[in-house]
């Protein structure tokens, strides 16, 4: 794979995560302690992309702060 491809991929995966983290944050906060202290949540991210008929689901857990 080109030294192009591999960037663009890193690029995105970081934006990826960066902001998936802000807003399992800002969805926590906004929920509040007392919903989320002492739960797990069934987390899932599905990574489509257009025109290469590629889907790809990653499923985990989430622990909500005490």
């Amino acid at each position: 794979m080109s030294d192009d491809f591999n960037m663009s991929m890193r690029k995105f995966l970081k934006q990826v995560g960066v902001t998936s983290q802000q807003a399992i944050e800002d969805a926590m906060r906004a929920a509040g302690s007392d919903t989320t202290a002492g739960q797990t949540f069934e987390a899932k991210m599905t990574l489509t992309i257009d025109g290469i008929d590629m889907e790809h689901v990653v499923t985990g857990q989430i622990k909500g702060r005490d």
